[in-house]
């Protein structure tokens, strides 16, 4: 690992500090139990399969801290995690050890032992598949990905050693651990309509939606009363640069949430509507089933809505 001579004496022994605090700290954008972006999250789900017990650096709250690691080991991006303290890497790089089993080890977890997940293949996506396999090279294979977010993505090419391999009928598959978790009673079809042909998912195992709601479709249901349940997911110190009058998602907040019924109507806004949207999913992962993110967050409210709210 090399550190920077950008970082000062007092900041590097803050952060090695922080980094030997636990056998396994993971510097992220949030907290385990709220991740603020996808790779972060990524990250907190496969730790939160190996070990019971880790520490999280929420890099957002300290600009000192979210600078300092990244020239601490010499690596650009957030989140990183640290075993023991020696740096492993960012996300890329702890799916890749994830999947090869190595990540276990390190940790000192067993892997779970992953089935091949149970597809129903239509007759007419066989074919294309078939045909698909036909044109490529001998030995490429079907790649089945669902990633966190339950997007699938199917791709033909050449078989990877470290992919969970099953055959449904005569067609090969790879997969990742993960995406046979998330693909167990998967549908594919290959279905043809008027804007045109493609494959066609149906996945049991996704969750409920986050629905998208407009800036003014907010101010109705806020006018109207049918929205108590309003969050804001920023900064503090975004919030007192403009504010649209909806709660900080803090700690306590996320405790109320938790403490709401499962069907409560529950809207959350942002700067721009990403971290947002994050929050919307993590709370429709809890079992919240009528949950809305504001698109494109106070700075759409501004434009929209209301230019005495400030823009940054």
């Amino acid at each position: 690992m090399t550190t920077s001579n950008q970082l000062s004496p007092q900041l590097r022994e803050r952060i090695e500090t922080l980094v030997k605090s636990d056998d396994v700290v993971l510097f992220m954008k949030g907290s385990r139990s709220f991740p603020q972006c996808g790779f972060s999250s990524a990250v907190v789900g496969i730790l939160n399969t190996l070990v019971p017990k880790y520490t999280t650096v929420n890099v957002l709250a300290d600009g000192e801290i979210r600078q300092g690691i990244k020239d601490y080991a010499d690596w650009p991006t957030i989140p990183q995690l640290y075993v023991k303290g020696e740096f492993v890497g960012g996300s890329d790089i702890v799916k890749q050890m994830h999947e090869s089993g190595e990540l276990a080890r390190l940790v000192g977890a067993s892997m779970v032992a992953v089935s091949p997940p149970q597809l129903t293949i239509t007759a007419a996506a066989a074919e294309v598949l078939a045909s698909a396999l036909a044109d490529g090279e001998p030995g490429d294979v079907i790649h089945l990905t669902i990633d966190g977010t339950f997007e699938h993505a199917l791709d033909v090419g050449p078989a990877d050693a470290g992919a969970l391999a099953f055959t449904v009928g005569a067609l090969p598959f790879q997969t990742d651990r993960a995406s046979a978790t998330r693909g167990q009673g998967l549908t594919i079809d290959f279905v043809k309509t008027a804007g045109g042909e493609g494959f066609k998912i149906d996945n049991p195992n996704r969750p409920a939606q986050v629905r998208q709601a407009t800036p003014k479709e907010i101010k109705a249901m806020l006018a109207s009363g049918e929205l108590t349940e309003w969050f804001d997911v920023r900064t503090p110190a975004e919030q007192q640069t403009a504010t649209l009058g909806a709660k900080l998602l803090d700690e306590p907040a996320m405790a109320h949430i938790e403490g709401l019924p499962k069907d409560t109507l529950i809207a959350f806004h942002c700067h721009h509507g990403g971290r947002s949207q994050n929050a919307a999913n993590h709370f429709l992962a809890k079992g919240f089933k009528n949950v809305i993110n504001m698109a494109g967050g106070i700075d759409a409210w501004s434009r929209e809505i209301d230019a005495s709210v400030p823009r940054y």
